[in-house]
């Protein structure tokens, strides 16, 4: 393995070393060893057994660091015990114990896992993909490496808890390794990122966690630099303007891995997030997950809610297009969904209606006046300032009519309450209304499952998220849907890469929502979901890539086809799958093991 200077932190690279930094700590010390000693599995169901054992004490961050040091002794393994066991590990890798994990990332022993790339590398940034790629990627026949994809974030919005720095790195390492597992994406050709700007003090994090200033931060030690834009809000300078980081990046990532290298924007503050995407889209292989994976996931859910009313409903488009939309908050998941529905699915401007802190949005005609906070909220604002109370729900759902309420504030939790319940069962008539509560971690949850079925009287369609407990509802189980981009991100980009998509236009995520809602089965309507279960993820996440390159090649946007019909595409797609087997000279593909009722744990890395 090449020895890396650039690529690490300043702050671990300053040390001399990965071990050099993680010696410096007694505590740093203490935690390798007792991993190290607790994580000796050698099969899959040694390390189930020994996962199982550790989130038995009720708190998974440690589950959590003993996934981290599985994968550092053995990415195999570690790969196909997530396969073997998604709906228990997924949660402990990616959400939601990933936003704990995030706030005490510099706290756990540091991995070389990851490329930093610090605003002081500008000028220099391509020779610190450079060097990452020597270490970490694998090689392609010409002994040049290979990438299919980067996951890159600022770490300044780390879900609903702000901004996190270089400690973030958890999200851009998780959301990778839902790529491999939910969709067969190869891990060696996979590259993590954190752009290291800056990082706010404990102000500019929900939880007030000091992060910049402890002793552990690897990052830079100062604010973020900042300007207001000609929008009038508050963004990174570093990210605009000729020459800048984020342009230079992205071209270098290009230069080195070829323009087919998918560039996946994460968890940007919304200010960056919406320009940024808007620059780079047509430019590079490139989305925006928390924007556009977001909005395609929350459209699927509409459809599978419009499923749970009507099994057989044959045209959901058509009926989504007859709701009445209440979005509470602006930020870029409420705002992409919103989009998505007013220009793909063709939902009536007069039916889509969001509030932000000043409540619901609206702008003079001349758009002069108003109470939006950026151009994509006065986009979706209402003409005339409204004549009601524009700041208490229940006044705006009954004096709009909504039958849809779909919550992403972040900082509200428990804000649809029963009052706001009450008057949406009442709008919503005879049929079921339906709520989505999208904050997260768990704790920032607009409504819970159990206080949404409790307090419709049953009648509510609900989806959150994160993942809520099973709730028994007239003697009927119900299996809250989990309304999260995993169900459509690893698919998304499973099928970019694997086509090499030279864009990924809007239609390309309804299309992708589309796929999800069509792969609901009878258990998952039984269980009154919204999207399918987690169990079949894999299924889900193969379905999204078929569909995906399906359509890039109607639309001419495949540099590769795959296939003259679907079946040729799925057999292709299939056999670009990467596994955990495929490695040692083996293949099973795991869509079809459980398609079989076969145990994953029983044939996938039945080696090791």
């Amino acid at each position: 393995m090449s020895k890396r200077d650039l690529s690490l932190p300043k702050s671990v690279a300053a040390s001399g070393s990965v071990e050099g930094w993680n010696s410096q700590s007694k505590d740093l010390g203490t935690l390798i060893r007792m991993l190290h000693d607790m994580c000796d599995a050698t099969t899959v169901p040694e390390a189930l057994d020994q996962v199982r054992a550790v989130a038995s004490l009720g708190h998974n961050l440690w589950a959590y660091a003993y996934m981290r040091m599985l994968y550092s002794k053995n990415l195999n393994l570690y790969y196909a015990t997530l396969l073997a066991e998604p709906d228990l590990l997924l949660p402990v890798v990616y959400t939601p114990t990933v936003g704990e994990a995030c706030q005490k990332f510099g706290k756990m022993p540091f991995s070389a896992r990851g490329c930093y790339v610090s605003i002081k590398d500008r000028g220099n940034i391509k020779q610190v993909l450079e060097e990452y790629a020597a270490a970490e990627l694998s090689n392609g026949p010409d002994g040049k490496p290979l990438c299919d994809c980067i996951v890159f974030s600022d770490a300044g919005r780390i879900l609903g808890l702000g901004d996190l720095g270089t400690w973030g790195m958890g999200i851009p390492i998780g959301k990778l390794d839902l790529y491999t597992v939910c969709a067969g994406v190869n891990p060696h050709r996979t590259m993590p990122v954190i752009i290291d700007a800056g990082c706010s003090g404990a102000e500019g994090n929900t939880d007030k966690v000091v992060v910049r200033d402890h002793p552990l931060y690897t990052g830079l030690k100062h604010h973020r630099v900042m300007h207001k834009s000609e929008a009038g809000t508050e963004v990174n300078s570093a990210y605009y303007g000729k020459g800048n980081m984020i342009e230079e990046f992205m071209q270098a990532a290009v230069d080195i891995f070829g323009k087919q290298c998918l560039l996946q924007f994460e968890d940007f503050n919304s200010n960056d997030a919406f320009p940024l995407i808007a620059e780079y889209r047509d430019k590079f292989l490139t989305y925006n997950d928390d924007i556009q994976g977001t909005a395609s996931v929350a459209v699927a859910a509409l459809m599978g809610a419009i499923k749970l009313r009507n099994p057989t409903c044959s045209d959901l488009i058509a009926e989504l297009k007859k709701e009445t939309f209440l979005f509470h908050g602006a930020g870029s998941a409420n705002l992409g969904t919103l989009s998505l529905l007013s220009k793909e699915v063709g939902v009536p401007r007069q039916k889509l209606f969001v509030t932000n802190s000043a409540g619901v949005i609206w702008r003079s005609e001349d758009g002069s006046q108003g109470n939006f906070r950026n151009s994509e909220q006065k986009e979706f604002a209402q003409v005339k300032k409204p004549a009601f109370d524009i700041k208490d729900l229940p006044t705006v759902i009954s004096t709009l009519q909504a039958t849809v309420i779909i919550g992403a504030v972040g900082r509200d939790p428990g804000c649809f309450n029963k009052k706001v319940v009450d008057t949406l069962v009442e709008t919503a008539k005879s049929t079921r209304p339906i709520i989505f509560a999208l904050s997260n971690p768990k704790t920032q949850a607009e409504i819970t499952a159990t206080d949404a079925y409790a307090w419709s009287g049953g009648k509510a369609i609900y989806g959150s998220d994160t993942a809520m407990d099973d709730v028994v509802v007239d003697g009927q189980l119900r299996s809250p849907g989990q309304v999260n981009n995993i169900y459509i991100f690893p698919g998304m980009s499973m099928g970019a890469i694997c086509c090499k998509a030279r864009n990924i236009p809007e239609r390309i995520f309804l299309v992708a929502a589309e796929a999800v809602a069509n792969s609901l089965d009878a258990e998952d309507l039984k269980a009154d979901r919204v999207v399918p279960s987690g169990k079949r993820i894999r299924e889900v996440g193969f379905n999204v890539a078929v569909a995906v390159v399906l359509e890039c090649q109607r639309l001419g946007l495949a540099a590769e086809t795959l296939g003259a019909n679907r079946a040729e595409v799925e057999m292709s797609i299939k056999s670009k799958m990467w596994s955990p087997c495929a490695d040692s000279g083996g293949y099973e593909d795991p869509v079809v093991l459980v398609k079989e009722g076969v145990d994953p744990a029983q044939q996938i890395c039945s080696r090791y």
